[in-house]
């Protein structure tokens, strides 16, 4: 499995990168996306809210489940990525790049580094 050593990861498989301008891009892990199976169906609809830390922001359905999927860090979704809508599988071929989910404005920058590396991750993950 791909742990990618850029990002953070929660014990509920979202990783989160801090980017360059402050913001944070939040996507599920490679290791959530073989589990779920083929994802055919994402339901975001926090654009423009504020979701806590832990909180669920929206949710992906695969074929044979639904999950919930649990906000990285508390702040402001800025941007769903809107690829997804017409191209859920995207999550599945390239859940670190294509297959990000939403990026965030975060409220308190110690929860990113608060947030599981990746070889604490991967104990988790296998």
């Amino acid at each position: 499995m791909e742990f990618p050593k850029d990002l953070k990861y929660t014990e509920d498989h979202e990783w989160a990168k801090l980017e360059e301008d402050g913001t944070i891009t939040v996507g599920i892990t490679n290791y959530a996306q073989v589990k779920l199976g083929d994802i055919v169906f994402l339901d975001i609809e926090t654009e423009g809210d504020y979701v806590e830390q832990g909180e669920v922001f929206g949710s992906v359905e695969a074929v044979k489940t639904v999950s919930e999927l649990f906000m990285p860090v508390s702040g402001t979704v800025l941007e769903v990525n809107a690829t997804l809508e017409d191209s859920p599988e995207l999550v599945n071929t390239d859940p670190y790049e294509a297959g990000w989910l939403v990026k965030i404005k975060p409220s308190d920058p110690t929860h990113f580094e608060a947030l599981l590396s990746s070889e604490a991750y991967e104990v988790i993950a296998v």
